[in-house]
């Protein structure tokens, strides 16, 4: 599992270690991976002021293709980790 965010290097240091992150986190100010990942947000649409990312799971088979996409918008997060181990178990 790896995580990404717009966040700079420190950001995502000082994030992890507050919330005891035991997952890897790329680092992606320039919104370049975010960009490829259609994670930007587009002018207009909820939070585009801030430069915040879009919340999305990306679901990669072990080929390296996107086996499944999860927009979270609005979405619980417990519901939508249950929902992803479920596509995981029904894939193995």
């Amino acid at each position: 599992m790896v995580g990404a965010s717009f966040d700079t290097v420190e950001e995502q240091r000082t994030f992890a270690e507050t919330e005891s992150f035991p997952f890897a986190l790329i680092s992606d100010p320039d919104k370049s991976i975010g960009r490829s990942y259609h994670a930007e947000r587009a002018p207009g649409e909820d939070y585009y002021e801030y430069g915040l990312s879009r919340r999305i799971t990306y679901l990669i088979d072990p080929e390296g293709r996107i086996a499944a996409a999860y927009d979270l918008a609005g979405q619980d997060l417990a519901a939508h980790a249950a929902q992803v181990l479920d596509d995981i178990a029904a894939r193995s």
